[in-house]
């Protein structure tokens, strides 16, 4: 193949040039290009249930890509600086347990934060691996995870030397960094993988002035979500690997459990996406950066909110900070970050990421408008005089570092009893409960119960967080180990 310019899109293209050939349908999907489905059309628009189609010779195939797939995922490596790229239609979940699967099998132990992901636990259910988890320290005034210390990962390779792999997130959701080089350099020196859940860094690959990436670090696999700050369509991302993996073995594995109906509306954003940050990312992403300090030093002049930013830099548990990450410390306004979320969203039409036991977390990518950063700051002005109020007995934490009693995969599987949720104190957890967003879990399957998570929970609940993971429903019960 001769060399694509970044300019080009292929995927995308081929759709385009099928397209106008206004071939008939006698293959799947079953709406035949809308026909079957006049409401979806009106709903999604006519070009756009015309490019949903089925994977054929001319548009190639995402389980097996031999032409405009397979140069789309090349060009994508190259706009990443990666030896190979998979393009990700299940999400970034997908990507990470893809990830942890290609390197990892059951009863191989792989080193992590706790504050991982909930698909990373998921990874360790599905393969049975085992975590050695290595907590992060905590800020005690923000409630937030920081980062991956070198210090605590050396010991902790040297106590675990038959460990596989290491899983580092970076950044946070937070805008927390580790310590990436010093991470690959241990992990390296003892023959294990450096895995990075990059879910919130795709920016990083496009600015000089924004954290390391993980494939410049020398990580070995990198989950990125191009649909977060990349401007791709919901669900599509991309895992990319450097030159130590077997990018054919890591393919097996992802058809394990991805769709073999790829969705082409997903994979062309991607192809699109990646052009537009290749040729354009770094205008962007300054102008992102420009924007989002501005929002931090308007909010800190409000009084009672607290927009962090480089400052947490210390060099160790905060080695870098992404500063696009306009994350806002709420509690001294007598208010967890839950709650502003809702009344921003209730009240000013605001709908930002999400909002913690402290925090909340505006999302400020490519898409955002210097109008609309007015807006939010004005409205935080506005509610902190409507809606302070005191802030005695508030909790503060992001969650509480549980002990792991059983391995995630024993837990899960394991014969279980359902117990309302008070009574499970002492009791070993058989499945997840969480806040999403983040995703973080509070409990995970194998992890024992203490009086002070289950008042969190309860504490969580009350303030507004839409709590998942858990069988019942309402998480007024938990499953736990007979």
């Amino acid at each position: 193949m001769d060399k694509l310019s970044q300019n080009r899109a292929p995927l995308y293209e081929a759709l385009e040039a099928f397209r106008k050939k206004r071939i008939v349908p006698f293959d799947v999907p079953g709406h035949k290009r809308g026909r079957g489905n006049p409401q979806l059309v009106e709903l999604l628009g006519e070009k756009c249930v015309g490019l949903d189609v089925n994977s054929m010779k001319p548009l190639d195939d995402l389980c097996h890509p031999s032409s405009v797939i397979r140069d789309a995922e090349i060009l994508a490596a190259e706009a990443f600086g990666a030896a190979h790229s998979f393009f990700m239609v299940g999400g970034t979940t997908s990507a990470v347990q893809s990830m942890i699967m290609s390197v990892c099998k059951a009863g191989d132990k792989i080193i992590m934060p706790r504050n991982v992901h909930k698909s990373a636990i998921n990874a360790l259910i599905l393969c049975g691996a085992v975590p050695v988890y290595v907590n992060p320290e905590v800020d005690e005034k923000l409630g937030i995870s920081l980062g991956m210390q070198p210090a605590q990962l050396k010991k902790a390779v040297e106590d675990n030397p038959d460990a596989v792999a290491v899983l580092v997130n970076n950044p946070t959701y937070y805008g927390i960094c580790s310590d990436l080089k010093s991470i690959v350099k241990i992990a390296h020196s003892h023959k294990m993988k450096v895995l990075v859940d990059e879910a919130h860094g795709t920016h990083f690959y496009f600015s000089g002035n924004l954290p390391l990436s993980a494939m410049e670090a020398g990580a070995d696999m990198s989950a990125v979500s191009m649909h977060k700050s990349g401007g791709s369509l919901t669900q599509s991302s991309l895992l990319l690997l450097n030159k130590s993996m077997n990018a054919d073995y890591v393919r097996q594995i992802i058809n394990l459990t991805q769709t073999t109906s790829a969705s082409y509306l997903l994979m062309a954003s991607l192809d699109i996406s990646r052009r537009n940050l290749a040729l354009n990312g770094g205008a962007y992403f300054k102008r992102v950066t420009e924007m989002a300090e501005y929002a931090r030093s308007e909010i800190n002049g409000v009084g009672d909110y607290y927009a962090y930013g480089k400052e947490l830099i210390n060099g160790t548990s905060v080695y870098d900070f992404d500063v696009t990450k306009l994350a806002v410390y709420t509690r001294d306004l007598g208010l967890a970050g839950i709650e502003v979320y809702d009344i921003l969203r209730d009240e000013y039409d605001i709908q930002i990421e999400f909002g913690d036991i402290c925090n909340i977390l505006a999302y400020v990518s490519i898409g955002d408008r210097l109008q609309d950063i007015e807006r939010l700051v004005g409205a935080l002005y506005d509610l902190r005089r409507l809606y302070k109020r005191d802030k005695t007995g508030m909790l503060s934490a992001e969650y509480i570092a549980p002990k792991v009693a059983v391995a995630p995969v024993k837990a899960f599987y394991a014969d279980k009893v359902s117990l309302p949720i008070r009574s499970t104190a002492g009791k070993i957890c058989a499945e997840f409960v969480m806040c999403y967003p983040p995703g973080i879990p509070i409990l995970a399957p194998g992890e024992l119960i203490t009086n002070e998570i289950i008042e969190y929970i309860v504490y969580a609940k009350a303030k507004g967080c839409k709590m998942q993971g858990t069988e019942d429903f309402k998480v007024e019960r938990l499953n736990v180990l007979k």
